[in-house]
């Protein structure tokens, strides 16, 4: 256990939220910041210190990281929706990368040495083999895998010019809810599979889409590694561990090392809320791709990480549990 305090950055969102629990269970403190924007005040933890504001703001960074003399930053404020980066890239390039590149100017400044970052496996684009690992040639298809690349980048370079030393996962596709049921995904208007099906099935959205059945896939639809966010939570844990015992700059993937398509996630989806729903097939959507999931040999032989929750039928359950708590 221990008392250090740790600034985590979009802490009122759905990863966040869970990261920050993880954290006080460790007998941590944490200040979330967060401006709101799709952030949920009441999915900040009770025991964290809130404080609204934007982490592109470095000077208010700076005092946050001074006045609360916080050890590390978790970084997990930005935009997500790869469709949107492709209709909106600049709005992308401001919240991911010019937004980070503040963020980095005051985590230097003050002199906090750690940081963990939260990217994407659309960093990778289109993959040539899988399983794919953290080696395979980064071209990322969308704006929002670039702008997460780019402050990869920023963070390389950094840590090669100052003394910070990072982790930058690479999440699949996060999904679920905490087990205990304090936090889940509320974005207004979700993208996500299992979150926008949860809510299909629970009579808050009308229908479900799926986005193209025409990849080359045993199927058709999109296959993806799904990671339960309190596992992906619990890595951020490790990763900080692995930080403070000295452990040197790292990249790694954070998923389970197999994928599910969209079809077996729905019929799964149907099994566990034991009803039928309305889905329609629709185009692929611009910045897609037809199948990606994880090499983790890297997360769990550096960090010791242990998934405790890699079952889909788990994951949708709690996700489904929590929509039915909030309808």
């Amino acid at each position: 256990m221990t008392d250090e305090c740790i600034l985590v950055t979009g802490g009122a969102g759905y990863i966040g939220s869970h990261v920050g629990l993880a954290l006080l269970e460790t007998g941590r403190r944490i200040v979330v910041v967060d401006n709101l924007v799709t952030g949920r005040r009441e999915l900040v933890p009770d025991a964290a210190t809130f404080i609204e504001a934007d982490i592109g703001d470095a000077a208010a960074i700076r005092n946050v990281l001074r006045d609360h003399d916080c050890s590390a930053v978790m970084h997990f404020a930005g935009s997500t929706v790869v469709p949107e980066s492709v209709a909106d890239p600049l709005k992308y390039y401001r919240n991911n990368t010019g937004a980070s590149r503040n963020l980095l100017e005051a985590v230097v400044d003050v002199g906090v040495s750690k940081f963990i970052f939260s990217s994407t496996a659309a960093v990778y684009g289109n993959p040539e083999t899988l399983p794919i690992d953290e080696t395979a040639s980064l071209a990322p298809v969308s704006p929002y895998g670039k702008s997460k690349l780019m402050t990869e980048n920023m963070l390389q370079d950094v840590s090669a010019a100052t003394p910070l030393r990072y982790i930058a996962l690479r999440y699949f596709n996060v999904a679920g809810a905490d087990p205990d049921g304090r936090s889940g995904q509320s974005t207004p208007n979700a993208t996500h599979l299992i979150k926008a099906a949860c809510e299909v099935a629970c009579g808050t959205r009308d229908k479900i889409t799926v986005f193209g059945d025409d990849y080359d896939t045993p199927d058709g639809t999109g296959v993806r590694d799904f990671i339960h966010v309190s596992d992906l939570a619990q890595a951020h844990v490790t990763a900080l561990d692995h930080l403070n015992a000295g452990g040197a700059s790292d990249v790694m993937n954070c998923g389970y090392g197999s994928g599910y398509s969209v079809r077996e996630v729905l019929d799964t989806l149907r099994k566990v809320c034991g009803k039928d729903f309305p889905i329609e097939t629709g185009p692929r959507r611009p910045g897609d791709i037809g199948e990606i999931y994880a090499e983790t040999k890297r997360i769990r032989d550096v960090l010791k990480w242990t998934p405790q929750h890699d079952d889909l039928e788990k994951i949708i359950a709690s996700a489904y549990a929590w929509e039915s708590r909030a309808t």
